[in-house]
Order: C-alpha cells, then sequence, then structure tokens
C-alpha cells in the first residue's frame, strides 16, 4: 500500500497540470513508473534504476509460490508477451507488450489491481516496486 502513495501524488500532479485528465497514456505509464522509482528508491537508496532483463525474468520464471495453477506470468500470459493470453477459465487476455497493446500499464488503478492480483497468485506476495517497474519496463521494450 505505501508504494500506492508515490504513484498516487504523481498522477495528482500530473491531473493538476492537465484538469481534463487526457494525457496520452505514454505520459500516464511514466507518472506510474516515477511513482515506482520513488518507492523503490525509498525501500533501497542503491536503487539505481528499473531492468528489462529482470523484468524478463519475472515474467518467464515458473516461481511455483502462488496458486498451483499459476507457478508463472506465463501460465496465463503464453510465452511470447505480444500474442494474447487465455485465464484458466478460458477468456481471452489481451497482450502485456507495449507493441501489441499501447495503452498497458497507463491506469494506475488497473495497474495496481493487476499487479495485485497477479503476483499473490503467481509469487504468493505482493510485486515490490522494483518487481513492478522491472515489468513494465520489459513489456515496455517489446
Amino acid at each position: 500500500m505505501r508504494a500506492f502513495l508515490p504513484v498516487a501524488l504523481v498522477l495528482f500532479l500530473l491531473l493538476l497540470t492537465n484538469p481534463l485528465g487526457a494525457a496520452p497514456s505514454g505520459e500516464r505509464r511514466m507518472a506510474i513508473l516515477a511513482g515506482l522509482e520513488a518507492a523503490a528508491k525509498q525501500a533501497d537508496p542503491s536503487f539505481v534504476g528499473f531492468s528489462s532483463a529482470r523484468g524478463r525474468t519475472l515474467y518467464s520464471t515458473e516461481w511455483g509460490l502462488g496458486k498451483p495453477d499459476t507457478p508463472a506470468c506465463t501460465s496465463c500470459h503464453g510465452q511470447d508477451p505480444r500474442g494474447s493470453g487465455q485465464t484458466r477459465a478460458g477468456k481471452s487476455i489481451d497482450p502485456l507488450a507495449l507493441s501489441a497493446s499501447p495503452d498497458r500499464f497507463s491506469d494506475p488503478e488497473e495497474v495496481e489491481k493487476w499487479f495485485g492480483r497477479n503476483c499473490r497468485g503467481v509469487l504468493g506476495r505482493e510485486c515490490t516496486p522494483l518487481e513492478k517497474g522491472d515489468f513494465i519496463t520489459y513489456m515496455s521494450g517489446l
């Protein structure tokens, strides 16, 4: 919950400069990343930046720490995040990669909702601000 405060502050400031809230998704995503960066620095003063490589590892590793039917992000999202995935119930999931879904990771409420649900399902815990930032950085490069 503490990591959400910097994100909320950055988004509030963004809305002050754009009162209609019509910031393009890239600007909203950058605001989310800025909030995650502030939280990561607070948690670890030696933080130097997000890593696409760590994000790829988070995405592709079979952790097996959460729900047995979702040991990895790839369990539902597939090996290639540029393609569609499928829930265990058979519902289609839009691609995670920004090259395929440019509006991904641009709504702070959706970002928190899905990281919360999916991190608990895969890792058995909440993701850290560092993990969230690494993950979004990885998806931004695809």
